[in-house]
């Protein structure tokens, strides 16, 4: 397996993960808070939720270099992470674009999976 094939697949499961570790802190939250039961929910989720995070934002900013994203998609990476399970939603539209996309041994060209930017090209020539 190549480093850019590990990044994605790491970058995938990190993605939902992070998804769930936010649910889960979220759940603890409630009970810290709201109920007033107990904080060990705060206390087990907090930590695994930020060590998810970090990993995911590492994997993105790799990512964004060895899969050439423009930097929007990678502010849009990060800024994923900040919302609660939108790590699983940027996975899906990164993934039907073509930024998850493992190109074995060549570069990969985001742009030339998007719809559209070809026919803009071509009419842009006529």
């Amino acid at each position: 397996m190549t480093f850019r094939n590990a990044a994605i697949r790491t970058f995938r499961i990190l993605a939902v993960a992070e998804a769930f570790s936010w649910a889960a802190l979220l759940i603890g939250m409630y009970f810290k808070w709201v109920a007033g039961t107990t904080e060990i929910g705060v206390q087990v989720a907090g930590p695994i939720h930020g060590a998810l995070f970090i990993g995911y934002g590492v994997t993105a900013l790799v990512l964004w270099r060895v899969q050439r994203w423009p930097f929007m998609v990678a502010v849009f990476a990060g800024l994923s992470a900040v919302f609660p399970f939108a790590t699983i939603l940027f996975e899906a539209w990164a993934g039907k674009r073509g930024f998850l996309a493992a190109a074995d041994g060549a570069t990969v060209q985001p742009d030339a999976a998007r719809p559209g930017l070809d026919d803009d090209r071509e009419q842009s020539r006529i």
